[in-house]
C-alpha cells in the first residue's frame, strides 16, 4: 500500500485529447470534463472556476468515472484558515513621554504572533506606531516601523498593527505624539499567527453596476463564476488619501423574496503620517462562499466624494478533488445534475492519505456537453404560467415589454410603488388569464426624487421656519430626505411631518421623523440627512425647525430617496404580459417558483420594462383616502342616522285627537 500511494509523487503528464468512451456516461449529467492520467496513484486536483460554476453550490452533483464506466470515490477539500487565537494581553502598561506614548505588554501567547490590536475611546486621531519584541522585557528587536493607527468621527478606523510572525513574550509599542496630543489607550489584544499558509488565487471581477446612494457607493460585482470560496475583496483606486467603511452583501432568498444579506465588512484606507510615504489596506476580509455570480459592495462615503475605483479583484480559496486512480487512462468529471443527492463513499481504506496527497499540476479543460445528455434551457423546470386569476377587483395594470425570452427582471416604477400595497402582496403578472410566477427582489439601490419646495414661514410664528415639499404622487415608499445648507454656524432640531385627514374630516399632523443638525467651524456637515420613521401617505411633506433667537438657516437642493424593488420571473418574448396592482384586500401569492429562486437569481436576466399605467376600476370613496373623503362618509352616515331617528320619533309621537263637534 505504501508503494501504491507513493505513485502520487510521479512526475506524470496529463493530456486532454478527444477519446472514444469505452462505456456510456450517465445521461442525467449535462456536463463532462475529460482528462487523461499517464500513471496511477493518489491524485489531488484543483477544481477550476468553470467546474464550480457548472456544479451546484455544495458540489453534491460531482461524479467521477473512469473510461470503463466505473464510478470512483473521491474527497472534496476546502482549505480555509483555522480560527486564529485572539486574546487580551496578559499585562498592559502605559507610559507618557514628552513626544510619545509607550505601551509595554506581556502577550501571554506561546505561539508566534502576527498582530496586536489596541483599544481606545478616542474618536478622532491618527498616529504612527513602532513595534518591538522581546523575550525578557529588556532586550528589544524591531518588528514594524511607522504603522498607522487611526479613528474617525464617522466610526471608520484601524487600531490593528500587523507584523511578520514572531514568537515574543513581550511587545513594546511606541506611539508618536510629536505632532498631535496623546490619546488614551485602555487595553490590547494579541493575534496568533496562522500555523500554515493557506493557498489562494487572485481573480478579476467585473463591475456590472454602480449606483451612488446618499453618502454611499453601491457596486454590483460580477465574478463571472458561481460558487467561489472568496477569502477577500480588494479595491483598486488612485485616490491618494482616504478612509472608507465597506460592507459586502449577497442576494439571499427568503419567504418575502430576495434581500441583500451582509456577509462581511471592513475598513479600506490609504493614509499618510507627516513625511512618511502613504500606507494602507484596500482589502476586505470575507472567507465565505458566494453561491451566485453577483454580489454587492457598499462603500460608505458619508460627506466625502465617491472613490474613483479602477478595478476590483477577489482572492479565492482553491477547492481540491482527491481520488485514487488505480490505473492510467481517461477519466470523466461530471457536473450539472440538479436533482441528485450527494454521494456517500466509504473512504476509510484510504484514511488520512487522502488529505496528505500532493497537488498535481493539472489544469482541467472547460466543461463540455455530455454526448448522452441534451442540455435543457435555463430554468426549464419553471412553468411559464400559474393558476387563473380574476382581476376584476384590481385597479391598475401595466404592460410588460420584453427584449428577449428567458429570465427577466423588471424594476417597479413610481406608479406601481404608489398604488400597490406596501408589502407588494397585490402584485400579479398575467399572461392572458393565467398568472406568471415571480419573485420580489428588494435591493439596497436608492433612487432620487426632487420635490417642489416652498418656504412658507408663518408671520404669527416668526421663530419657526417651515418648508413645504410637494412630491410627484402620494403613497411613495420614501426612506430618506436630504438637503444642503450654506449657513456656516447653527444647531437645529428638524422635524418632518405630513397633514392627513381622519374619518371625521378633521386634519392632524403625522410625524415622519426628526434629526439634529449641528454646524460649527471645526465640524462642518453641509449635507443633512433625515431617515423616515414610516412611509408618507400623502404627496406633501412639512419640514420645520425652531430658530429661537437666531437667524433662520438656509436650505436648498432638497432630495428624497426610495429603494429599488424588482420582480424576477421567466417569460417568452412572444407572449403579452401585464403587471396588475392596486387591490388592497389581496393577499400575497405563493408560487412554486420559490423552490428554484436561487437558480433564477443566478440566471442571466434580461431587463424588462413596464409601460404606462392603465386604470381599470375606480376606487370606492372609502378606499381613495383623499383629504376630506373620511369627513364626507362620516357626515353622510350621520345624516342618514338623523333622518332615521326623526322618522322613528315621528311615529312615536301621539296622533292629534280629532276635533269635537
Amino acid at each position: 500500500m505504501k508503494n501504491f500511494f507513493g505513485a502520487a509523487a510521479y512526475v506524470a503528464w496529463v493530456s486532454f485529447v478527444p477519446t472514444s468512451f469505452a462505456a456510456a456516461l450517465p445521461a442525467a449529467w449535462p456536463h463532462t470534463q475529460d482528462f487523461t492520467l499517464a500513471a496511477p496513484g493518489l491524485m489531488k486536483i484543483s477544481l477550476p472556476p468553470g467546474t464550480l460554476d457548472a456544479a451546484r453550490p455544495a458540489l453534491e452533483d460531482l461524479r467521477l468515472y473512469d473510461d470503463a464506466g466505473n464510478e470512483l470515490p473521491f474527497l472534496i477539500t476546502h482549505p480555509t484558515p483555522s480560527p486564529k487565537a485572539v486574546q487580551s494581553a496578559r499585562s498592559f502598561r502605559v507610559a507618557l513621554n514628552p513626544t510619545a506614548t509607550v505601551i509595554t505588554l506581556e502577550t501571554g501567547l506561546a505561539q508566534p504572533l502576527d498582530g496586536v490590536t489596541l483599544e481606545s475611546p478616542a474618536q478622532n486621531f491618527i498616529k504612527a506606531v513602532r513595534v518591538e519584541s522581546s523575550s525578557n522585557g529588556e532586550n528589544w528587536q524591531p518588528l514594524a516601523q511607522g504603522q498607522p493607527i487611526f479613528h474617525q468621527f464617522s466610526g471608520a478606523g484601524n487600531l490593528m498593527i500587523s507584523f511578520s510572525p514572531t514568537a515574543a513574550k513581550w511587545l513594546r509599542l511606541t506611539i508618536d505624539d510629536q505632532r498631535s496630543s496623546p490619546v488614551p489607550f485602555t487595553g490590547a489584544r494579541v493575534h496568533a499567527a496562522d500555523v500554515e499558509a493557506i493557498p489562494s488565487e487572485v481573480q478579476n471581477v467585473a463591475i456590472a453596476e454602480r449606483d451612488e446612494n446618499p453618502g454611499e457607493t453601491r457596486l454590483t460585482l460580477n465574478l463571472g463564476t458561481a460558487n467561489l470560496d472568496v477569502a477577500s475583496v480588494k479595491i483598486e483606486t488612485d485616490e491618494p488619501l482616504f478612509t472608507r467603511a465597506v460592507t459586502v452583501a449577497m442576494p439571499q432568498v427568503t419567504e418575502a423574496g430576495v434581500i441583500e444579506q451582509t456577509v462581511g465588512s471592513g475598513v479600506i484606507y490609504r493614509v499618510a503620517i507627516e513625511d512618511r510615504p502613504p500606507s494602507g489596506n484596500l482589502a476586505v476580509p470575507l472567507e465565505t462562499k458566494i453561491p451566485a455570480r453577483e454580489f454587492v459592495l457598499l462603500i460608505r462615503n458619508d460627506n466625502s466624494p465617491p472613490l474613483p475605483i479602477t478595478a476590483v479583484r477577489v482572492e479565492r480559496r482553491p477547492v481540491y478533488l482527491v481520488f485514487l486512480a488505480r490505473s492510467a487512462g481517461t477519466f470523466h468529471l461530471l457536473t450539472g445534475n440538479k436533482f441528485c443527492a450527494a454521494p456517500k463513499y466509504d473512504l476509510a481504506a484510504l484514511g488520512e492519505n487522502l488529505k496528505s496527497a500532493a497537488l498535481l499540476p493539472v489544469a482541467l479543460p472547460a466543461p463540455t456537453d455530455n454526448p448522452n445528455y441534451h442540455a435543457p434551457e435555463a430554468l426549464a423546470g419553471v412553468a411559464l404560467a400559474g393558476a387563473a386569476l380574476d382581476v376584476s377587483e384590481w385597479k391598475f395594470r401595466k404592460s410588460i415589454v420584453l427584449a428577449r425570452s428567458g429570465a427577466q427582471q423588471a424594476e417597479l416604477d413610481l406608479e406601481v410603488l404608489a398604488h400597490a400595497q406596501s408589502g407588494f402582496g397585490d402584485l400579479r403578472i398575467l399572461r392572458g388569464s393565467n398568472q406568471v410566477p415571480f419573485i420580489i427582489q428588494r435591493t439596497s439601490i436608492s433612487r432620487t426624487l426632487t420635490p417642489t419646495v416652498a418656504l412658507t414661514n408663518d408671520a404669527k410664528q416668526p421663530k419657526l421656519s417651515r418648508w413645504i415639499l410637494k412630491l410627484p404622487r402620494a403613497g411613495l415608499p420614501l426612506t430618506r430626505l436630504a438637503c444642503v445648507t450654506k449657513t456656516p454656524l447653527f444647531q437645529r432640531e428638524l422635524s418632518l411631518s405630513e397633514e392627513l385627514t381622519d374619518e371625521r374630516g378633521d386634519k392632524y399632523l403625522r410625524s415622519l421623523g426628526s434629526a439634529s443638525w449641528t454646524q460649527t467651524p471645526d465640524h462642518k456637515v453641509n449635507d443633512f440627512s433625515l431617515a423616515f420613521d414610516g412611509a408618507p401617505q400623502s404627496d406633501t411633506l412639512i419640514l420645520e425647525t425652531q430658530n429661537g433667537d437666531n437667524p433662520p438657516i438656509e436650505l436648498e437642493q432638497f432630495a428624497v430617496f426610495y429603494p429599488v424593488t424588482r420582480v424576477l420571473f421567466k417569460a417568452d418574448a412572444a407572449e403579452k404580459l401585464f403587471l396588475y396592482y392596486g387591490q388592497p384586500r389581496a393577499s400575497a401569492p405563493r408560487y412554486d417558483l420559490s423552490l428554484v429562486a436561487g437558480e433564477l437569481l443566478a440566471a442571466d436576466k434580461a431587463t424588462a420594462k413596464v409601460a404606462d399605467e392603465e386604470p381599470l376600476k375606480k376606487s370606492s370613496l372609502a378606499e381613495r383616502g383623499t383629504p376630506g373623503s373620511g369627513g364626507i362618509i362620516f357626515w353622510g352616515i350621520l345624516a342618514v342616522v338623523v333622518v332615521g331617528l326623526l322618522f322613528v320619533i315621528a311615529r312615536l309621537l301621539p296622533k292629534p285627537s280629532p276635533p269635537t263637534k
